[in-house]
């Protein structure tokens, strides 16, 4: 149901702000700043200013506004799922494919012509588990 709701809500959220710019440019300009320091109290805080058609339409479309930002917000925040911050499991790592001879890979390298020396061990020296270098 939010997903239907969403597009339709942010769609009335993008008329609502053409709207609100639109009746915000149409107004008549009380002084510079918005009138904040030099249009006196001759026109927005007097009885005849505050009844204007376009003053009423500014408060309500800037408060229906201010709703629509609020739903929009709470659904994106339903619709999230939230991702934790430290990761309990790392992901399973898949082992690289080994290339063997017979599938005719030119790039890898000859094997060599001796076999591989190997070490030959006593009876009862082999350790019966891994040992750590102490060296380092």
């Amino acid at each position: 149901m939010p997903s239907l709701i969403t597009p339709i809500l942010l769609a009335i959220h993008i008329m609502l702000a053409v709207a609100l710019i639109g009746v915000v440019l149409l107004q008549r300009s009380e002084g510079g700043l918005g009138g904040l320091g030099g249009g006196g109290m001759s026109g927005f805080m007097t009885t005849r200013g505050s009844a204007n058609l376009l003053t009423k339409t500014t408060r309500w479309l800037a408060g229906i506004f201010m709703a629509t930002s609020l739903v929009l917000a709470w659904l994106a925040a339903q619709n999230s799922a939230p991702r934790p911050v430290i990761i309990s499991e790392p992901p399973p790592i898949d082992a690289p494919a080994v290339p063997t001879q017979d599938q005719g890979d030119t790039a890898t390298t000859p094997p060599s012509a001796s076999p591989p020396t190997q070490v030959e061990t006593g009876p009862g020296t082999a350790p019966s588990e891994p040992t750590v270098p102490t060296n380092q």
